[in-house]
């Protein structure tokens, strides 16, 4: 045991979870690339969960971050705040919600926090529609509408939530149908769920469900759902945690996969927006966020220093046509991953989009999951050189692999060929 694992387990708590049977420290990065304190370079596929987006040591994010400290850091809400303006008239921009407003928080659990306050006051409700396998926060709040066990250490919660069938394609009880016959049973579930309850706030859900092991349902299931939660007036909720800023390659939102019926009417984000700064944020329709009738402020959400990081960060993305590369480089790489798990039975689906791909195990010959298979492959890829996460809900183990946006196509083919390595070492 290291001397910094063994402080670590002397002082944090023992649920806080640590990859590796050897922690690892990373100490510095560029590019698509970090360094562990064990001096080996690494090609990262996972950013930090996610959240180092667009590139470590980003040259316009670190000078946009130093000549922003030298100016000031800090100053809360309650002071006009320049960097936080700019930025929130561009994700309103963005967002496709039409009046926008934009409230800025330090991470995806305090905008999902946010949204479901937004949504049970506008509604004057405390019920919640959740989908099953979802994960939304660390929260007391956002932990009750979470529907994957294994991140939720508690059954108690402000809210009562119910959970919908639709977030997982290729498990459940609609796993077989069609995919327009799966998106028709969703909604005759929905609607009977709805028969049986009094009318809930908001429905939250994830385009891809992220811990869950970046599963998904068929384009349009959410647009077919709000067109149900429309004439029940509830809200839709779209938690782009992980799915926002072009990651999934098709579109710079997840939910313009279900977009036939608009936009969503809350849009939450967090992680890749700051790429690796503390960023979060909730954008509504300006009669749900004008809907608070007490003061409200947020100390550090909106602080000056990231939200000269995000601007930077954003533009950089946009101008360099990331989602693009996304797509292009994130299908390559799938296509690669499918080719390799078509010889290997431990491998039972490859799914994704874009750069948010998820490789789900299960022991041979049978639909059961593999999570020491999965432990297995991240040991074995670590020790190739490369860094990878996992996930997975209810009877899943999945590898989750979302590099920096700006991969290349030889670092993409190099990680597949560690990943096939890897993958070739467990039964």
């Amino acid at each position: 045991m290291s001397d910094l694992y063994a402080r670590h387990k002397a002082v944090l708590p023992d649920w806080l979870a640590l990859y590796y049977k050897d922690p690892l420290e990373i100490t510095h990065g560029e590019g698509r690339h970090v360094w562990g304190d064990d001096g080996r370079k690494y090609l990262d596929f996972f950013g930090g969960i996610l959240t180092t987006m667009t590139a470590h040591a980003l040259p316009e994010v670190t000078k946009a971050v130093t000549e922003q400290a030298g100016r000031i850091l800090h100053s809360s809400t309650l002071y006009l705040n320049r960097p936080m303006v700019e930025l929130a008239e561009r994700i309103a921009q963005l967002s496709g919600i039409p009046d926008a407003r934009v409230f800025f928080t330090t991470s995806g659990t305090e905008a999902n926090d946010t949204a479901l306050l937004l949504a049970t006051t506008y509604r004057r409700s405390n019920q919640i529609l959740a989908m099953r396998n979802s994960y939304h926060g660390r929260s007391f709040s956002a932990v009750g509408i979470t529907g994957n066990r294994g991140w939720s250490p508690t059954s108690l919660s402000p809210l009562q939530t119910l959970y919908v069938h639709g977030g997982v394609r290729t498990r459940g009880p609609f796993a077989r149908l069609s995919d327009a016959d799966f998106i028709a049973a969703c909604v005759a579930d929905l609607k009977d769920l709805l028969g049986h309850t009094r009318s809930p706030a908001a429905l939250i859900a994830e385009p891809i469900q992220g811990v869950g092991g970046f599963t998904s349902p068929p384009d349009g299931l959410y647009a077919a759902f709000r067109e149900v939660l429309d004439e029940h007036g509830i809200l839709w909720i779209a938690d782009e945690v992980q799915t926002g800023w072009g990651r999934t390659g098709d579109n710079f939102w997840g939910w313009q996969a279900h977009g036939r019926s608009g936009p969503p009417d809350i849009l939450t984000f967090a992680k890749g927006i700051g790429n690796g700064m503390s960023i979060g944020g909730v954008v509504a329709r300006a009669d749900i966020m004008n809907c608070l009738d007490a003061n409200s402020i947020s100390t550090f959400g909106g602080t000056q220093i990231t939200m000269a990081a995000g601007l930077a960060n954003l533009s950089y993305l946009l101008e360099h046509d990331l989602q693009g590369n996304a797509r292009c480089v994130g299908g390559l790489l799938i296509e690669r991953l499918r080719a390799v798990a078509a010889q290997l039975p431990v491998v039972r689906e490859v799914r994704g989009r874009g750069l948010m791909i998820g490789i789900e195990l299960v022991r041979p010959g049978t639909d059961e999951a593999h999570p020491d298979a999965a432990a297995a492959v991240l040991e074995a890829a670590r020790a190739e050189g490369l860094l990878i996460g996992k996930g997975g809900g209810h009877n899943t183990s999945v590898l989750r692999i979302a590099p920096p946006l700006t991969l290349t196509v030889a670092e993409a083919e190099e990680g597949a060929a560690i990943l096939e390595r890897a993958l070739g070492c467990v039964h």
